[in-house]
């Protein structure tokens, strides 16, 4: 009886062992090949470059989108500004005025 006792603890053991080991094959292939794993540095660093470039030209189109809103303070509106805005979008010149178009530079 005892030695089946024994036996029943070392079986216990041993799938305990199996399950540890499995489990940490797991946390190490997922540290090696998972989502945030060594072989995915390389993309994520691209990837980083691609987002930091588009956040340059976000920012520097935030800035001028600033520059345009602060033009048309309506406590201080540029005249400028404003009569160019008017006339582009009701296409109002005067008789003695050229408009030329220019295509625009992509």
């Amino acid at each position: 009886m005892n030695a089946l006792v024994h036996r029943k603890q070392i079986v216990r053991e041993r799938m305990v062992n199996a399950i540890a080991l499995l489990v940490l094959m797991l946390i190490g292939g997922l540290a090696l090949i998972g989502p945030s794993g060594v072989l995915a540095w390389g993309e994520n660093a691209a990837r980083l470059g691609e987002h930091k470039q588009r956040i340059a030209l976000l920012e520097e189109r935030k800035a001028e989108l600033a520059n345009r809103v602060a033009l048309l303070d309506p406590n201080n509106v540029d005249p400028d500004y404003a009569a160019e805005l008017v006339r582009g979008n009701l296409n109002v010149i005067h008789p003695d005025e050229y408009v030329v178009e220019l295509e625009p530079i992509d």
